[in-house]
């Protein structure tokens, strides 16, 4: 290094860079509690925040910060199975893994996940909006049964806007094959559609945010009573639906997608 160099150098000090953000993005970052994406951030800094700043920067903030988002890798978490065999009706892949969708309430996908503490085992078994990413049913319970599957029903029934013909699609799940489960979909016009056996690419988008969950989420926690695992995770569902702003929707929460869409 050049001799001016280095002591140009120590005259001029690297600055933080847009520290007047710094607060905002240590803000945003702490909404769950293993942290969020640079993306993310950047998301809610320019949509809440009004921001001119692009994820490249943001990254490099955090970086100077000294915070970051842990890696998913797919082997952490050990994957619940309800597949037990040919137990009643199953369905035909309809969607051919063709997930996308151009407005909330067109194709949806639900499964069932497990979570392990030392008071034993939890089940989430959502309802998920291709189109709108958001969560639009779900049930927390200590087990993977049919009351929650008509849990989970119900809700869905009661939100979904008069005229809708959506498409559900699911797993081969014992659960999904119940004669009652199908009949009820039938009744409220829910075209259902089912992947192949031992096939997890069919059911991938809902798997994805299972994904984001146990990452954003679950990973690394602990809680004392199945109660106040259920009551946090209620809440980072409402979190995902209404504050977790969204890549595929240009920025958008799932909950201002739905809107615009039906709006427009």
């Amino acid at each position: 290094m050049a001799r001016s160099s280095y002591y140009y150098a120590l005259s001029h000090p690297k600055a933080p860079t847009r520290p007047e953000l710094w607060d905002a993005i240590s803000e945003i970052f702490s909404r769950t509690p293993n942290g969020c994406g640079h993306r993310q951030i950047a998301m809610c800094l320019r949509a809440e925040r009004g921001a001119r700043i692009a994820d490249k920067t943001v990254l490099k903030v955090m970086h100077e910060m000294g915070i970051s988002c842990g890696i998913r890798r797919e082997t952490d978490y050990r994957k619940y199975n309800s597949y037990k065999g040919l137990v009643g009706e199953t369905f035909e892949n309809v969607l051919g893994r063709d997930f996308g969708a151009e407005g909330p309430w067109q194709k949806m996908g639900t499964d069932v996940t497990e979570f392990k503490q030392a008071w034993g085992k939890a089940y989430l078994a959502p309802i998920y909006d291709f189109g709108s990413k958001e969560t639009i049913a779900w049930s927390v319970s200590k087990s993977a049964s049919m009351a929650q599957q008509h849990d989970i029903l119900d809700q869905l029934f009661s939100r979904m806007p008069k005229g809708a013909t959506p498409i559900l699609h699911s797993d081969m799940g014992w659960q999904y094959q119940q004669r009652a489960w199908a009949e009820r979909l039938r009744e409220h016009g829910i075209v259902q559609s089912m992947s192949g056996k031992g096939n997890c690419i069919d059911n991938g988008a809902t798997e994805q945010i299972f994904g984001h969950i146990k990452d954003e989420f679950f990973k690394g926690r602990k809680w004392a009573t199945f109660e106040e695992f259920k009551k946090d995770l209620d809440a980072y569902i409402v979190h995902w639906n209404t504050r977790r702003r969204q890549v595929k929707l240009k920025g958008l929460t799932p909950e201002e997608f739905r809107n615009q869409s039906l709006a427009a």
